[in-house]
């Protein structure tokens, strides 16, 4: 999907500052942190949101969510961490490709 941002990012078209990547995930620094750590983790291949997931998708969602905490100790979040799964238009979704928010440390704003 050449016309999707994060698609285009996996393909190396678009610079990202990468914190982790493996065969099925890509991990970014959000250009627009919403709090002193702010990652995005998202799948190879693309996936709008998360009505798009079938069972054939269960490994690939597990394996995001495994990673997270591994990846909030890598950005020194020992304490804890919030992951944010925005789906579509309606709920909040600025990109249509599925992706988990990873927030932590200062600056971490709470639910309004």
């Amino acid at each position: 999907m050449t016309d999707c941002l994060f698609c285009r990012i996996v393909a190396g078209e678009i610079p990202a500052e990468i914190v982790y990547e493996d065969e099925q995930i890509l991990v970014f620094k959000d250009i627009n942190p919403r709090a002193a750590v702010h990652l995005l983790a998202i799948p190879k291949i693309h996936l709008t949101c998360l009505e798009e997931i079938t069972s054939e998708h269960q490994m690939l969602i597990g394996h995001i969510m495994v990673q997270l905490p591994h990846l909030a100790r890598a950005q020194g979040l020992p304490d804890g961490f919030r992951a944010i799964i925005n789906s579509g238009p309606g709920g909040g979704q600025e990109v249509g490709h599925l992706h988990v928010h990873l927030l932590g440390g200062e600056g971490l704003p709470g639910f309004n």
